[in-house]
């Protein structure tokens, strides 16, 4: 398992920058280079149930491992999901990388935003991980910066 970080410094408060990645409006614009029509479902819980799915409806199940709103929110990934809504948390291959984090850290930094991002994967998936977020966090940036949200 690979742990990948990634940062960028925001010109916007961490409310902001924290509404640009959750909210409906704006999770698929800068998700979209991981899978097009990208969406997240959670109940914003520890322990609790999320989803992050694509355009079809399959992807991963997950929960909240963390939970300090703006401040930071650790998912812990548990499985596969599939387009019926049936949870693969048992399978070989979903049991090889059930168990990784992905942390989202947002720090107030001098009246920016310093948004530090961390994904454990596997090897296989490293290069698609890269690019999803260092797009993605780029439209984070833009939204958050020239968005009257």
């Amino acid at each position: 398992m690979e742990t990948l970080s990634y940062e960028k410094v925001i010109n916007a408060p961490k409310n902001k920058v924290w509404d640009i990645l959750w909210s409906p409006e704006t999770y698929n614009e800068w998700t979209k280079f991981f899978a097009p029509d990208s969406t997240m479902k959670s109940d914003w819980k520890v322990g609790g149930k999320t989803y992050f799915l694509n355009a079809e409806g399959e992807g991963m199940v997950s929960t909240i491992d963390s939970l300090d709103e703006p401040n930071q929110v650790i998912f812990k990934h548990l499985g596969m999901v599939d387009k019926e809504g049936n949870e693969d948390t048992e399978s070989k291959e979903v049991k090889q990388w059930s168990g990784s984090f992905e942390k989202y850290i947002l720090i107030d930094f001098d009246g920016k935003t310093k948004l530090h991002a961390e994904v454990q994967t596997e090897k296989e998936w490293q290069d698609h991980i890269n690019s999803g977020f260092i797009k993605g966090l780029e439209i984070v940036k833009n939204l958050a910066e020239n968005n009257s949200l």
